[in-house]
Order: C-alpha cells, then sequence, then structure tokens
C-alpha cells in the first residue's frame, strides 16, 4: 500500500466566527440516521485488510494494530487486529462496551502506552509518517501539534495547582517560539472560540471554579490550541447532562468545520453517533466486529452485537416495553473464547450449522459480497434476520 503524502497545513485567518453563539444552543432533534449521507464515492478500495469507507485519502491509518499487555496474570489482549482509516474533515466513531478496546487503541495513535509494560505491534501512519517506533522526544512534538486528545473526564485531565490560562499557555509555547503574550492572546482567542463566556477572567481561574461543561470546553481548547489535523475526543459528553452534552456536539462540529480535522470519536452512545458521525467502527473484545459509513451501520448493521447495541437503545414509541439488554458479560481478554468472541452472547448463535461459532473467528468481509460496509459473523442469512426480526423492534 501506498502511504498518503502529508498535507499542508491551512490555517485559518479568522478564527473568530460566530460559533459561541452556536455552541450555545443545543442542535435540533433530527432524523440523525437518514441526515448522515457521505460524499459520493466513485471506488471503494481495500486497503491491505482496512477499509476506507468514504474513499478519500487518509490522514490517519491504523493497520494491523496489536496492543497486549503482560501481566502476572497472563496477557491481556486489549486490541486485536485492528484496521480503519480516517480523512481530514471526517469523524469516525468508535463504539462497544466498556473493555472492547476504544481508548486503548487510541491511547495507542497518541503514543501514550507505558513502552515497558505495552507490546504493540502494527502500523500507524500519520499524514503518511509511521507512529510506531519513534522515540518519545518525537512523540512529544506530535503530540497537541498533529494529534491531540479531549480525555474522558476534564478534571483529572487538568492540572488543579495551575490556571486553566496558564495550562493553555504552556501547550501553545512547547510547538511555538513566541512571548507568553502572544501565547496568552492566542490561549483568549480559543477560550472565546470554544464560547466560555469572559475568556480574560476565567482565564486566570483554576479548574475547580470551571462547570463540569466549561472544563470539558476548556479541554476542547487545549486539544485545538495548535489546530491539530487529528482530534481523538474520548467520551467527551460523560457526566453532562443533556442540554450541556448537545452543546459540546454542537461545538466539535463547528470546530471541525473551522479548522478541518479529522476527528476519532470515542462513545457508547449510539445517539452521539447517529449526530456525529461519518463513519462507524464497532469493537468487541479488542476486534472490529463491523465498519462502515453511519448510514450503512445504523440503517442497515449486520453483525448480532450491533443489532444488541441498537436494541439495548430506549424509544419513546416504546415507553411501555421493557429494555432489551445484551445478555452476559463481555469475555475475559486474557482467555478469549475459541472462535467468535461474542458466541456465548449470541442469540444466533444456533442459526449457524456446525460448531463453526466456536471452532473459527470470522472475518471481517464485505456486507452483500461488495462496499466498504464489512461485519464479522458466520450468519448467512443476516439481511433477512435483521429485516424480519430486529428491524421492527427497533421501531
Amino acid at each position: 500500500m501506498s502511504t498518503p503524502a502529508p498535507q499542508d497545513r491551512q490555517v485559518p485567518e479568522d478564527r473568530k466566527d460566530s460559533m459561541a453563539d452556536s455552541a450555545a444552543t443545543p442542535p435540533a432533534a433530527t432524523d440523525a440516521v437518514a441526515a448522515k449521507r457521505g460524499p459520493s464515492v466513485a471506488t471503494r478500495e481495500r486497503r491491505q485488510g482496512s477499509i476506507n469507507p468514504s474513499g478519500e485519502t487518509p490522514y490517519l491509518v491504523v493497520e494491523d494494530l496489536a496492543v497486549k499487555f503482560p501481566t502476572a496474570d497472563g496477557l491481556v489482549s486489549a486490541v486485536n487486529g485492528l484496521s480503519y482509516s480516517v480523512p481530514l474533515g471526517r469523524t469516525l466513531a468508535i463504539v462497544g462496551e466498556s473493555g472492547s478496546g476504544k481508548s486503548v487503541s487510541s491511547m495507542a495513535v497518541m503514543g501514550l502506552h507505558d513502552r515497558k509494560r505495552t507490546r504493540i505491534t502494527g502500523s500507524i501512519r500519520l499524514g503518511g509518517d509511521e507512529m510506531i517506533g519513534l522515540s518519545e522526544n518525537d512523540l512529544m512534538k506530535i503530540r497537541g501539534d498533529a494529534v491531540s486528545m479531549v480525555f474522558q473526564d476534564p478534571q483529572s485531565s487538568l492540572h488543579p495547582l495551575y490556571t486553566i490560562g496558564n495550562q493553555l499557555v504552556e501547550g501553545y509555547r512547547v510547538h511555538h517560539k513566541v512571548s507568553k503574550d502572544a501565547a496568552k492572546k492566542r490561549a483568549l482567542e480559543m477560550l472565546d472560540l470554544v464560547g466560555i463566556p469572559n475568556p480574560q477572567r476565567r482565564f486566570g481561574q483554576y479548574p475547580h471554579e470551571f462547570s463540569g461543561g466549561m472544563r470539558q470546553r476548556a479541554m476542547i481548547a487545549m486539544s485545538l490550541i495548535n489546530d491539530p489535523k487529528l482530534v481523538i475526543a474520548d467520551e467527551p459528553t460523560t457526566a453532562l447532562d443533556v442540554t450541556v452534552q448537545a452543546q459540546i456536539l454542537d461545538l466539535l462540529n463547528n470546530l471541525q468545520k473551522e479548522f478541518g480535522s479529522a476527528i476519532v470519536l470515542i462513545t457508547h452512545d449510539l445517539g452521539v453517533v447517529a449526530e456525529m458521525a461519518d463513519d462507524v467502527l464497532v469493537m468487541y473484545a479488542g476486534r472490529c466486529v463491523e465498519y462502515g459509513t453511519a448510514e450503512d451501520v445504523l440503517a442497515n448493521p449486520r453483525m448480532p452485537y450491533t443489532w444488541g447495541l441498537l436494541e439495548s437503545i430506549p424509544t419513546v414509541s416504546a415507553a411501555n416495553e421493557r429494555l432489551r439488554p445484551i445478555t452476559g458479560l463481555p469475555p475475559s481478554l486474557l482467555n478469549l473464547p475459541s472462535g467468535c468472541s461474542f458466541r456465548p452472547r449470541c442469540p444466533y448463535v444456533d442459526r449457524v450449522k456446525g460448531e463453526l461459532c466456536s471452532t473459527e473467528l470470522p472475518e471481517l468481509l464485505p456486507v452483500d459480497g461488495a462496499g466498504a460496509h464489512v461485519s464479522r459473523c458466520h450468519l448467512h442469512d443476516k439481511a433477512s434476520i435483521y429485516e424480519a426480526e430486529v428491524a421492527p423492534r427497533l421501531g
């Protein structure tokens, strides 16, 4: 596979859009699944086992990534053979239950794992440059500049003894040889851009003086202060009320339009996925089990685990019906089940003849034999099962 060429960075001259006003208003309720329409694609190709749903030149390419942690009890296989790509200007949502490998894989992209306690194999290319194997000094030049991360809990991610302004200034000056005054001007600009009122006063305050939503906005400002081309958002709306969640998602959408960044959104909330994502990757037990455009995955899912995630979402039309949770627990990453990892919890395992589900890991194959929508399942009649049994339950 030919590596994508790095793209020149274009910094917008006018950063002070009217985004703060739009970010303060929750987005209107829409039929998000129907609204998500990817760009027309003339050709869709498989790239050495990695699917590219959009057909556009990817900025981030992850291929056959494996992340393992040696422990006293054995080897924890947190990520196994994961491949995906993200072009600039698009949002990839990585979804799955806790422990499925979402955050571990993204921390590998950031180079944040302890090398002495982690075994990482495969390839991670950012703008055509290989990340795996880089020295810590080289990674520090990339982190916060070309790629940044919005962590799940801003309260624990922000330093409690430094003001928000000082942390923003430090993050900017690490990658730019500018004066403190110039860095402060940039920090105030970013606080204003993410919709924090009275940036001059907030600049000198500490994280504990911010509300949860404002801390998350400050984290987003910090992640975007150097105009990164890739932003990884790890559960950015966790522990926020519904109104603030909507504001944060709207803010990320607007900032993506402003900076043209690629976004990897880690979440377990399929409502957020429908609102935000262009492409969706479903993970289970460290592996990709379904991958494609948001329209394909949410409207025509072809993997029983994805069906379970969709069925576990409460709907207004089913107000008097019980939720349908996925039975059982995720498998231990120390000792994954043989064959399909989802087999012990799958309600359709008896639809597959013989012992195939227990003896052979399903390949990640194109749905209906072609296209960029792929799933990992031994069922031969997935489409008919979904239309006849699953879709009616989704309402």
